[in-house]
């Protein structure tokens, strides 16, 4: 795989409002450990959107993993021209950081937000432009992903493109083990 759409749960899904949060610890743990395998296996291109949450999450542990993997490529794609405007400037300031440190980033519709559909166009474009999806979604507890999960669903039934969800369970698990090795660093 060498393009990887990488989304998920925004931070106020999951209850996390600050870089202090320990659940941000234990997700930052996993996408490192699950970004590193792609790597491995050769990906090339890490795109995701400008979500708070998952999306930004995954875009600051790759831009550390180019420490390591100095030929990864970042692509921050956005639904649309004045996405992130109605954040607060904290916010707004992270989304600019964040765009100054990809290869690329660029609005997939050239207008200001309009509607739903525009969120489908940026679906269709996110799956016709990856080979497969890492999302951070259990099917148990609806959100945001929801949605990207089942346009990636449907786009399966006629492209070979695969999904790799993680899940509560996954991430409970990882917390245990990132917790196991700090007892250890004692």
């Amino acid at each position: 795989m060498k393009r990887l759409w990488v989304s998920g749960y925004r931070s106020y899904e999951l209850g996390i409002f600050g870089d202090t949060d320990v659940k941000l610890k234990v997700i930052k743990y996993s996408l490192k450990k699950q970004l590193t395998q792609y790597l491995d296996d050769g990906l090339e291109w890490l795109i995701t959107g400008g979500q708070m949450g998952i999306e930004q999450w995954s875009l600051q542990v790759a831009t550390e993993l180019k420490a390591i993997y100095p030929d990864l490529k970042l692509a921050m794609m956005l639904p649309f021209n004045d996405f992130g405007q109605q954040w607060n400037a904290h916010n707004q300031a992270q989304l600019s950081q964040l765009k100054a440190t990809v290869d690329f980033c660029q609005p997939v519709t050239n207008a200001p937000y309009a509607g739903p559909q525009q969120l489908r166009q940026y679906q269709q474009f996110m799956l016709k432009h990856t080979d497969g999806q890492l999302l951070y979604y259990d099917r148990d507890a609806t959100g945001k992903p929801e949605y990207d999960y089942h346009a990636a669903q449907q786009y399966q039934e006629t492209q070979a493109y695969p999904i790799n969800l993680v899940d509560f369970f996954e991430l409970q698990d990882l917390a245990t083990e990132l917790a196991e090795l700090d007892e250890q660093k004692f």
